[in-house]
């Protein structure tokens, strides 16, 4: 079996945790190892490797003529201090930021590495507020809130629109291009750096704002985070000692994750920035269309880490699964494959635990973390083997977490050096964010995989504000719904939405995977409007959650209709961020007419009717074969003698009684 292949070898911390119980019920856990000094700024990590290793790739992204272009460290770190003199004679400051619109570049790198050099704040910010939205609102929010000093948008004439709805009297635009009224970062990279620039880079204390981040807006709008240059480099630190593999040699990764936001700047740019590694900017995404640039470019590169958020392992797995080669060259050097910033199907784990496999002959280790915006990046951290798709590790040194009851629930919460003093110019905000011990209550849940051990770390439980009661009073467990859903389905669920506040039945809008979707249909042209009325579609996601449903208990887990949607979720209406995480929130707001169409007493043709069995209306008879089929595609089941989630070991060619299923598989 696939869980039984070797992992492959690596240097990693051992888990260990200490835990302080408060008669409550509260838990503390505590790292027993203490955070190793860090610099004051990522500044010092740019100047040490250009001296160290000068010549050594530090970035390389795709040039016009489609051939890597790559800067080292030494000739990064001139650009640097070229574009930080500019800073300086543009007379930014605190009240004056850097804002960055662009999506992730060599150039976006240098300017922003040249605004941390010498203590001038920095605001990323989604370059989906400039070209996916059509009134530019959140981007005049964030502009009017920070009132930047300078402007960088590396394709002025794509940018113009956005360019033109902030541009305020005194604000110099910076561009790679002769948009008219801006400047050329081409001209301001030979400016001559004087010691104006060395004693900049001296005075930049660790406590200053190094930052100020936009939340994506999967939990609400968007709120502008500091982030402090302590921040950054204690963040770092936890990580080197959790994985001190990272030190052994310099990691090489290629990356598409946007630097907008926490995942792929402050844990990957910076991974590579502190050990002296080489980033392969990816200029494809987990889109049709765009994934295939991901797919040419895993043909050039072999990475020794590979970081996706689940959405992007959902694209690309049928890639590596259909060609070896590509196979063989993303896992041919890999040391580790993490996800983060959403819970894994557990179909999805399995699947690339069988590519490792087949690839190495044994398993490249998956492993995750916990954390948000608000804590820099990685709060907690798996740096142990784990079987499944959902632990979310043990504080990293430095960081206390707090689980505390809430309802059904442990909350939890987060203090230390990684965490936010607060939100920008919101001091409302920020007191509402801290509770009276100083700990950041950042609305997620969690549990210990095994209370007698905590050293195995926490199981990720959702959101606390996001589970709710039934008429019957039962509570349900959005986030547990939603991935059951996402499995029984797979793969032409996108993403789902439960649905059911108050209600006797469980509901679910679904946004559909298209090249999935069409596969299923059989027809590569049809759109997302006609596949959700398709009725292979239909039937392929009634059969697999009625499936489903035969091997639940319960009201709070078995899920009555179901409505396709017929377009993907609305940037501009806060239901997506452009990593492709979907605000539960938001949609049901947005779409609460189609909720009540949902419930109706007598629904229209688009509502799925599933029966209470796990049965759609009318069909009382669900075949076997169906059930088998699904079952493929579910969450492993739980072991009666070590109480352990182990995978299903249905003997190939059986096809049992739906009874032998239910006491097979987790309830």
């Amino acid at each position: 079996m696939a869980s039984k292949a070797p992992f492959n070898p690596l240097r990693l911390a051992p888990p260990r945790v200490d835990v302080e119980r408060r008669v409550d019920g509260t838990l503390i856990l505590r790292s027993p190892q203490p955070l190793a000094p860090f610099p004051k700024h990522l500044g010092h990590h740019l100047r040490r490797w250009a001296r160290e290793a000068p010549e050594r790739v530090f970035l390389a992204e795709r040039a016009p003529t489609k051939a890597w272009r790559r800067v080292g460290y030494s000739q990064m770190l001139g650009w640097v201090e070229s574009l930080a003199q500019v800073l300086l004679d543009h007379r930014l400051s605190r009240e004056r930021p850097l804002m960055v619109l662009s999506e992730n570049s060599i150039e976006v790198a240098a300017l922003s590495l040249a605004a941390l050099y010498v203590g001038v704040p920095l605001v990323p910010v989604s370059p989906a507020y400039s070209l996916q939205s059509q009134d530019w609102a959140k981007l005049r929010a964030i502009a009017s809130l920070t009132t930047p000093g300078m402007v960088y948008a590396r394709d002025g004439e794509r940018y113009a629109h956005a360019i033109e709805a902030i541009r305020a009297p005194g604000m110099a635009v910076v561009t790679d291009d002769t948009l008219p009224g801006t400047l050329r970062l081409d001209d301001l990279r030979t400016t001559t750096a004087t010691s104006v620039v060395a004693r900049a880079f001296e005075s930049v204390h660790s406590d200053q704002v190094a930052k100020v981040l936009f939340t994506s807006g999967s939990t609400g709008q968007p709120k502008g985070v500091i982030i402090t240059h302590e921040m950054l480099c204690a963040n770092q630190q936890s990580i080197a000692q959790c994985w001190p593999f990272v030190e052994d040699r310099p990691p090489i990764i290629l990356d598409w994750l946007p630097w907008s936001h926490a995942f792929g700047a402050h844990h990957n740019f910076n991974l590579v920035l502190r050990n002296g590694g080489s980033l392969y900017i990816d200029d494809g995404k987990p889109l049709p269309g765009l994934i295939e640039k991901t797919v040419a470019n895993l043909r050039d590169v072999s990475p020794t880490m590979y970081f996706n958020a689940p959405r992007g392992f959902d694209m690309l797995i049928p890639f590596l699964e259909a060609d070896v080669t590509v196979r063989d060259c993303l896992f041919h050097d890999l040391d580790l494959i993490f996800y983060a910033g959403a819970a894994l199907p557990q179909n999805l784990w399995d699947r690339l635990e069988a590519l490792s496999i087949a690839a190495r002959g044994e398993r490249v280790r998956m492993v995750s973390s916990w954390g948000a915006t608000e804590t820099t990046s990685t709060a907690t951290s798996v740096h142990y083997e784990i079987e499944r798709a959902g632990v979310i590790g043990i504080p990293a040194p430095g960081v206390e977490i707090m689980l505390t009851p809430s309802d059904t629930k442990m909350e939890l919460r987060v203090r230390g050096p990684i965490v936010t003093p607060g939100y920008w110019k919101r001091p409302d905000l920020t007191a509402a964010a801290f509770d009276d011990e100083g700990f950041y209550r950042i609305g997620d849940a969690g549990r210990l995989d095994d209370p007698a051990d905590p050293s195995r770390g926490i199981v990720f439980d959702g959101r606390v504000a996001e589970d709710f009661k039934l008429l019957s009073g039962t509570w349900v467990h959005c986030g547990e719904v939603r991935l059951r859903a996402i499995a029984a389905a797979s793969p032409i669920v996108q993403d789902a939405v439960v649905t059911g506040h108050d209600r006797e039945t469980i509901g679910l809008l679904i946004f559909l995977n298209l090249a999935a979707a069409r596969s299923v249909a059989g027809d590569a042209t049809l759109t997302l409007q006609q596949l959700a009325a398709h009725p292979k579609v239909r039937a392929h996601i009634a059969d697999g959650l009625a499936a489903d449903n035969l091997v639940r208990d319960g009201g709070s887990m078995r899920i009555a209709r179901v409505v396709l949607l017929p377009d993907l979720p609305s940037i501009d209406y806060g239901e997506i961020t452009d990593k492709g995480y979907v605000n539960q929130r938001a949609v049901t707001e947005r779409r609460a007419s189609l909720i009540e169409r949902l419930y109706a007493e007598v629904p229209d043709t688009e509502v799925l009717l599933l029966g209470t069995e796990g049965n759609r209306a009318g069909d009382a008879n669900r075949s076997r074969r169906n059930v088998m089929q699904t079952i493929d595609r579910l969450p492993a089941a739980l072991d009666e003698t070590t109480g352990r989630r182990q995978p299903h070991d249905i003997p190939a060619g059986r096809d049992p009684e739906p009874s032998v299923v239910l006491r097979r598989l987790t309830k």
